[in-house]
């Protein structure tokens, strides 16, 4: 069996267990049960979290990861929680100690979904701002190719999809966002692995989708 892991905050959290589920014919999928929060939280519990999920790090064959959402939050006006260059640095460390945590993998970045900007209802107190997502985006793009890492654009997929996809501000807890995404990851990881991506219905992805996901997309 190959093994996956996946780290990343809680747009992860939405489709961590139905990418198990899907690609459970021929893989383990393992992820901490935190949320992985901002980059420089990535970069302090990274070497800790295989232990914690009781997987052996250098039997992983394709580790998928994000981080950006925390870093990008807005509080009271006073600009993004990480300032972008800080976070370059940070995923460029996290880059670096991957390939040491992680020796034998095939590494894939996801970049950050877009956010619902109509529905944050006091933008001064608390915000995410599309630019400013695609700028980390940018910024941590260009430091994963030059590590060698490939990028699956998650924003881009999303970028489009109707407002009633989102299951609040910044998250996409309903079903066809789920699937979309499940789908999106599963097959990324597969083009690493060389493999096909297993046929699977939108029934049957939901199965294994967050308790939010279904309450969401009714």
């Amino acid at each position: 069996m190959k093994k996956i892991f996946l780290i990343g905050d809680s747009i992860r959290e939405g489709y961590d267990r139905s990418v198990r589920h899907m690609l459970s014919s021929f893989a383990e999928t393992f992820y901490p049960e935190e949320n992985c929060r901002f980059a420089s939280y990535t970069l302090r519990f990274l070497h800790e979290w295989p232990k914690m999920t009781g997987v052996n790090p250098e039997e992983v064959d394709v580790v998928h990861w994000n981080t950006g959402a925390w870093d990008c939050l807005e509080i009271m006006d006073d600009g993004p929680h990480t300032p972008i260059d800080v976070y370059a640095d940070c995923i460029d460390r996290i880059c670096r100690r991957m390939k040491r945590v992680f020796p034998n993998a095939k590494y894939i970045f996801a970049t950050t979904t877009p956010t619902n900007t109509d529905a944050w209802k006091n933008p001064h107190y608390w915000v995410r701002r599309n630019e400013v997502i695609r700028a980390y985006n940018a910024a941590a793009a260009e430091v994963v190719r030059r590590h060698g890492m490939a990028v699956n654009d998650l924003y881009a997929l999303m970028e489009n999809v109707p407002l009633d996809w989102f299951s609040d501000q910044s998250h996409f807890y309903t079903m066809p966002a789920t699937v979309k995404l499940t789908r999106q990851v599963a097959g990324a990881i597969c083009a690493e692995l060389g493999c096909d991506l297993p046929q699977m219905s939108d029934e049957e992805i939901l199965k294994n989708a967050p308790e939010s996901v279904v309450v969401y997309g009714i």
